[in-house]
């Protein structure tokens, strides 16, 4: 007969339930317990309420690490958001949100915890100790940046690495994006098909997946005979500072433009709030187009043009990529998702 759950569990640490406890309160073995505390469908459901009963009742929790430790496996994932001193991207970016929130819910799925960690983009090549020490079974990085040789010499070394980034020749490192020269290309087309013919663009070309973008952009509009006016472009990160203040710097400076591609969803409304801040409006003076299609996009006033990024795709496949790194025989691969123009109020003209 199983003992009571009001027996108070006898260990060496007083106060502190161990896994043992629980099973002599319950009459079963540790592993059983184990198993049920995980939610195991081994453990019929008679036995697994009456464990999790016993557990509630003295506030017993499971210790993941040291279950990984017992157990030889890891259930816990590095998500890494690089920090770079000189282009200072807000960790509030909603880019970062929509994608971090997809990885989570998917880790959530496939039954991992995830780690959320901010790193100094110089100190990248120290991500290996995350797994040495066993903190992560392995990492996945938010943002490529121009980091794409110390990525390589990671994968060299077999690190478990997944990077959200853009397709670059000589890549070892397992990459998943969106088809940036695709999105760039569809922004482009759609431009011209309203009528534009001088376009503003913003946005760092020095990042990979940017590059992409501006390049598809550019080749649009080459196949139509025009070549993009160096004057008609900014560099600037994805802040929405930056954004405002290169804006208004084309406004005062006289540069007329009758459409704005900016790199980012971010990037597009802060240029729209200085747009206004002119006396111009939005689609009637100057079309704009986004990317990334983040939540507040469709609900932004004017309703935001955009290349959707597919998030709970991408989290998907980086997570699915990552647990195949994870095998033994596995290799890096890349995997390019596909990008769909959401035209909106911003980038129609007025019939």
């Amino acid at each position: 007969m199983a003992a009571k759950p009001s027996r108070k569990p006898d260990n060496e640490h007083p106060g502190r339930l161990q896994m043992a406890d629980i099973a002599r309160l319950a009459g079963v073995s540790t592993s059983t317990v184990s198993r049920a505390l995980k939610g195991s469908r081994l453990v019929n459901d008679e036995t697994r309420q009456r464990i999790e009963q016993i557990a509630s009742q003295f506030n017993y929790t499971v210790n993941q690490l040291a279950m990984n430790l017992r157990s030889g496996t890891n259930r816990t994932v590095a998500v890494v958001v690089p920090y770079e001193k000189h282009r200072r991207q807000n960790f509030s970016d909603p880019f970062l949100h929509g994608m971090i929130g997809a990885l989570a819910d998917v880790l959530t799925e496939r039954d991992y915890e995830m780690l959320l960690v901010r790193m100094d983009a110089e100190q990248l090549t120290t991500l290996g100790t995350l797994v040495d020490g066993g903190r992560t079974a392995g990492i996945i990085l938010v943002g490529q940046w121009h980091h794409h040789d110390q990525l390589n010499a990671m994968a060299d070394r077999k690190l478990p690495l997944v990077v959200w980034g853009a397709q670059l020749p000589d890549q070892r490192y397992s990459c998943v994006g969106g088809q940036n020269l695709v999105g760039g290309r569809l922004v482009g087309e759609h431009l011209l098909a309203q009528g534009c013919r001088s376009v503003a663009f913003l946005g760092d070309r020095d990042l990979p997946e940017v590059a992409q973008r501006y390049r598809g952009f550019t080749a649009a509009l080459r196949k139509q005979g025009i070549k993009h006016d160096a004057a008609l472009r900014k560099d600037v990160p994805f802040l929405a500072p930056d954004a405002r203040r290169a804006t208004l710097e084309w406004i005062d400076s006289g540069i007329t433009f009758d459409a704005l591609f900016a790199a980012s969803d971010l990037l597009a409304m802060a240029a729209i709030g200085a747009l206004r801040e002119r006396g111009l409006d939005v689609p009637k003076d100057v079309l704009v187009v986004g990317y990334d299609d983040v939540d507040f996009a469709a609900h932004f006033h004017p309703s935001l043009t955009t290349v959707r990024q597919p998030f709970q795709l991408g989290a998907e496949a980086m997570v699915d990529a990552l647990l195949d790194l994870l095998e033994p025989t596995s290799e890096a691969h890349g995997h390019e998702l596909p990008t769909q123009l959401i035209v909106r109020e911003s980038s129609q003209r007025a019939q």
